[in-house]
């Protein structure tokens, strides 16, 4: 299910990206915060890092540019941290000298760092790329965490930069809520604070303080501020073991990006029909989409959680790094 809507997501973004009368939704360059390796360095003005320093210098004696030795299947990775689904990549060409070595390069991307990627699967082939010239390679069927340019035979190898754009692929397994900001609508107690439901500890018995609590209110409801906006796999709630299990039943997980009324006006995800006294179940939400993610009781009573879990993927937007995407240097 994941891979699938990671799939859709990237396809739409690359369609917006090429559109002529959009601007580019997925302008971010991944590879900047990425860490680059190469096969060999044939000098100090030729490191694997100047491929990726936000200039598109192109006169290699200027140091912004890669040099490995003259050798066999020569490369150049960037590992990106994270996997990634690959758009498009970049590349910049030398200006000042040998265009043309980098004629029959290849690009790969895939997780495996064996021999410096070569072994993953080809992205593109560089046929020819002209003197100091830019050009972006299209790959959107690839996914991996590295990204690697090479060429089969015998050779240098010069980069001048390499630019990587793509979606970032989250886990399923990340519990995004641990990183948010957690309010309620009252605090019975010192014990039941809004953010003893992300602490990351299931322990369901109110008085050893890890539980949330409420007033005795109408349609009270605690939020957790995920910090950015998130499409929303499944909410994973775990109730209070020591009593009043059967408080809980009936609330709504709401999912959205609005604050307002503690994110109670946002779409509803799941109705909790019931859940055993520290009992710990998972709703799907895959539909949900947003910043909030919210448990509400819509009538009067306390609202006690032990634990709120969110599972999914950050929908990354242009303005997310837009000091990164837009501090490309021409020099």
């Amino acid at each position: 299910m994941l891979r699938g809507r990671t799939v859709r997501c990237c396809l739409l973004l690359m369609l917006l990206t090429i559109l002529p009368t959009r601007p580019a939704l997925e302008d971010t360059n991944v590879a900047l915060a990425g860490e680059a390796s190469q096969s060999s360095t044939y000098s100090s003005l030729g490191a694997a890092g100047n491929a990726i320093d936000g200039s598109t210098a192109s006169d290699f004696n200027q140091g912004s540019c890669t040099h490995t030795d003259s050798e066999r299947n020569p490369w150049w990775m960037v590992d990106l941290k994270a996997q990634y689904q690959v758009l498009r990549v970049t590349i910049t060409n030398r200006k000042d000298c040998c265009a043309q070595r980098l004629n029959g390069a290849e690009i790969r991307v895939g997780d495996s760092a064996e021999r410096g990627g070569t072994t993953n699967p080809r992205c593109a082939t560089i046929s020819s790329l002209g003197a100091g010239e830019t050009e972006t390679f299209y790959c959107e069927s690839s996914k991996g965490q590295f990204v690697t340019v090479t060429l089969p035979g015998k050779e240098y190898l010069t980069l001048c930069e390499v630019q990587v754009f793509g979606c970032k692929i989250e886990s399923p397994d990340t519990n995004v809520a641990l990183a948010g900001e957690a309010s309620q609508s009252s605090t019975y107690s010192s014990l039941g604070v809004a953010g003893n439901a992300i602490d990351g500890s299931t322990s369901s018995n109110f008085n050893q303080g890890s539980c949330t609590h409420t007033n005795s209110e109408n349609n009270p409801w605690w939020m957790v501020d995920l910090k950015a906006q998130y499409q929303v796999l499944h909410v994973t709630i775990t109730n209070r073991k020591d009593c009043c299990a059967q408080r809980l039943n009936g609330a709504e997980i709401r999912v959205g990006d609005s604050a307002e009324r503690g994110g109670t006006t946002n779409p509803r995800c799941a109705t909790i029909g019931s859940l055993g006294a520290g009992k710990t179940d998972s709703f799907n939400c895959e539909a949900s989409k947003g910043r909030y993610v919210t448990v509400t009781l819509p009538r009067k009573e306390y609202l006690t959680l032990c634990e709120v879990q969110v599972f999914g993927r950050k929908i990354e937007s242009p303005g997310d790094e837009e000091g990164t995407a837009s501090g490309m240097e021409e020099a």
